[in-house]
């Protein structure tokens, strides 16, 4: 690796190298803190966790989070358009559920680390 190609010295080339090639372009890690962004939120953290054990209608999300269901349905919108969350009609009702997989293990590990964090 050629050390002219950067602004400050190179310490360890095998590291830098290694970081450059596993480093993500600058769209992913866009995407990437606007994930962070809306998981960051407080009030719509707790309708993930909430929709945790499965899919919820959203008077029954404002139910489990004492939330109004104006307040609902507005965050559920933007989880919805972030494709964290999904929904299905069943007659007059929508209801909600983790979009997939990804969405239940990152909840999953974070909260576990917090918990660990916090020896509960």
């Amino acid at each position: 690796m050629e050390t002219g190609n950067f602004p400050y010295e190179v310490y360890d080339s095998d590291r830098v190298e290694c970081a450059l090639e596993h480093l993500p372009c600058q769209s992913y890690i866009d995407a990437l803190a606007n994930f962070y962004k809306l998981m960051g939120d407080p009030t719509r953290l707790r309708l993930l966790m909430a929709l945790e054990t499965g899919e919820l209608c959203a008077s029954d999300l404002a139910n489990v989070t004492n939330m109004s269901r104006s307040a609902v349905s507005h965050q559920l919108k933007t989880l919805r358009d972030s494709k964290l969350v999904r929904s299905r009609r069943d007659g007059k009702t929508v209801f909600y559920e983790l979009d997939d997989e990804h969405i239940h293990s990152v909840l999953k590990v974070a909260l576990e680390h917090i918990k660990e964090d916090h020896h509960e």
